[in-house]
């Protein structure tokens, strides 16, 4: 008797993917008149650090102190790890938190205040050494606060932070204040941190101190979300283009005609004219000069950063261009 072929092996089944860090449903925080957060809705991922970005009075440090129970919605809600931030004694031991600037007794020494808080927060003193560690002040612990710098104190505000080895870590403008050297110390810290599989979400109102290590971005403005998801599809949305810079500056209206009867609107970018197309058109703007015999000395294929398409979600391009004129104007009145 014939025997039938085995049924092929069902394909494996993909593992669920993880539950959202944190979820926001309408969430609203009005202080009178002021509404800080307009019924904001979103969902993050965990794992990786995630950015809050917005310009200042944007309702960040606000969502940040909602969700650790610091103040309480208006109205909707929003859950933190699973737990509903009207409880937050439930998460309480599983996140971490940086706010502001961080307060130390300046004469004794960090281990002293580290150990104070581990006291505290009942975390065993094996801890203060391993965060001291994690920081990069092992070596350091011994000496009293007041002697330490900006970024020193942020790194220490931030082992603090890690004492109950938190799932997840929320950091309120923990770059603000920093020089350029400190900033980077911070960025690489972040970037440890996320790597050891905790979600670490940084609040900012400079896009440029924590683009480099985010994987997510929420950016908000005046209470409202204006985009949450990967950077790359933040990145998606930037303008491609291509500028060109003629070898004489008299050329530069005749590269202009030109460029227009090719069907490009040319816009002043330098010394030169950019065209916003991708960069597959560089070589039809170099034919377009050629055949309208204008020589170029520099072509070149970009696109935006992160930091210029901010600025364009947040409409903070357009109060800078205000700015500038405004400021040109003052110099012409001063002539």
């Amino acid at each position: 008797m014939p025997v039938s072929p085995a049924p092929p092996d069902a394909p494996p089944e993909a593992p669920p993917a993880p539950p959202p860090v944190l979820t926001t449903t309408a969430l609203r925080r009005e202080y009178g008149t002021l509404v800080a957060l307009d019924d904001l809705t979103l969902s993050l991922p965990r794992g990786g650090v995630v950015g809050l970005v917005g310009p200042n009075g944007s309702g960040k440090s606000t969502l940040v102190r909602l969700l650790l129970g610091l103040v309480r919605p208006t109205s909707g809600g929003a859950a933190v790890l699973g737990h509903p931030v009207a409880a937050p004694v439930a998460y309480a031991g599983r996140v971490g938190a940086l706010i502001e600037s961080p307060a130390f007794v300046p004469g004794l020494s960090a281990r002293a205040n580290l150990l104070s808080l581990a006291h505290l927060r009942r975390v065993g003193r094996e801890r203060v050494e391993e965060v001291l560690e994690v920081v990069g002040l092992a070596g350091r612990e011994r000496e009293p606060v007041r002697r330490f710098s900006l970024g020193m104190k942020q790194r220490l505000g931030i082992a603090a932070a890690l004492l109950p080895d938190p799932e997840l870590l929320v950091l309120d403008e923990p770059t603000n204040g920093l020089d350029p050297a400190g900033v980077v110390e911070v960025r690489a810290l972040l970037r440890r941190l996320a790597d050891e599989g905790r979600t670490v979400v940084v609040s900012s109102h400079l896009l440029s101190e924590i683009e480099s290590v985010c994987t997510h971005l929420v950016v908000v403005r005046f209470g409202e979300l204006l985009f949450s998801g990967p950077v790359g599809e933040l990145l998606a949305r930037a303008d491609a283009h291509v500028d060109a810079l003629p070898e004489h500056p008299g050329d530069l209206e005749r590269l202009r005609a030109a460029l227009a009867a090719a069907g490009w609107d040319a816009v002043p970018a330098g010394e030169g004219l950019r065209v916003h197309a991708g960069p597959e058109a560089a070589a039809d703007v170099n034919r377009a000069a050629a055949a309208a015999g204008v020589v170029l000395r520099g072509l070149s294929a970009g696109r935006e950063g992160l930091e210029a398409v901010f600025l364009r979600m947040t409409g903070a391009d357009a109060d800078l261009a205000a700015a500038r004129a405004g400021a040109a104007r003052v110099r012409e009145v001063a002539r």
